[in-house]
């Protein structure tokens, strides 16, 4: 129903130019009888002639994505140094508090040795932990450095989200920064326990939006660029680390409360 008058409201521009056009038309004819009569041709071409001038608005994806792009964070850690190299994790995450708070996963950065930042001006920055919330996954990073410009994410209502709404989900797969799936909401108040015996994680929004390793931490967004969750993992029954169809994310009301954020 919502996308019916989303298309409604996108087309009255185009039907108001086109009768416009053709009231010209008829009035021409009506006020200058000595004109010659109007043709199909000219009907078409006066059709053809207010299409050419239609530009069709933004998609919703389009809006989102610009949104939430200036609020995302690009993490990277470094867990421990051998003579072969350092290892580390990669994740993202969001802006949500004029104080530059960073909202993530806590299993992104709960063993690393050093944590880095790059805001999406390209600032980067070590960071630090500043709260933990183990039970429901989620840690807020405090960055030495911000951007000289900095935007919280908006946030939303969670517990508006009816199952087949639209998600879309914002972050750094593999470290590619600033990607965006798009899907449904597929599934509300999942029970999910993190790998290695870790915490286990209730009342998740389930999504069939995209979500790979280095998604963890980012947003979860609905149709109005709101943040209404913070990607934790993804369910693969072969327990390859590559998505199936099954993202879940933390409701940021559950989340938010780490930053001290108020409910939503």
């Amino acid at each position: 129903m919502r996308r019916a008058r989303a298309r409604v409201r996108r087309a009255a521009p185009f039907v108001t130019g086109v009768v416009a056009a053709l009231t010209a038309v008829v009035l021409a004819g009506i006020l200058m009888p000595g004109a010659a009569p109007i043709t199909q041709s000219d009907v078409n071409q006066t059709v053809a002639s207010a299409l050419a001038s239609q530009t069709p608005g933004p998609a919703d994806s389009e809006l989102v994505y610009a949104a939430v792009q200036p609020s995302l964070v690009l993490i990277q850690t470094t867990t421990t140094t051998t003579p072969g190299g350092a290892t580390g994790d990669l994740g993202s995450g969001v802006i949500v508090d004029a104080a530059g708070d960073i909202l993530t996963s806590l299993h992104v950065v709960s063993d690393a040795a050093t944590i880095d930042v790059t805001f999406a001006d390209g600032t980067t920055s070590t960071a630090v932990i500043k709260s933990r919330q183990p039970a429901d996954d989620i840690a807020v990073l405090t960055a030495a450095t911000l951007p000289s410009q900095l935007v919280p994410a908006t946030l939303g209502n969670p517990h508006s989200l009816p199952i087949g709404s639209e998600a879309f989900v914002v972050g750094n797969p593999f470290g590619l920064y600033g990607s965006m799936s798009s899907g449904i909401v597929s599934g509300l108040g999942r029970t999910f326990q993190l790998p290695n015996g870790g915490a286990i994680l209730t009342g998740l929004i389930q999504v069939d939006a995209a979500v790979n390793p280095g998604n963890s931490g980012g947003p979860l967004l609905n149709r109005a660029g709101q943040v209404v969750g913070i990607v934790a993992a993804l369910i693969n029954p072969t327990q390859q680390g590559v998505f199936v169809g099954i993202g879940l994310a933390v409701p940021i009301d559950v989340a938010g409360a780490a930053a001290g954020l108020p409910q939503y």
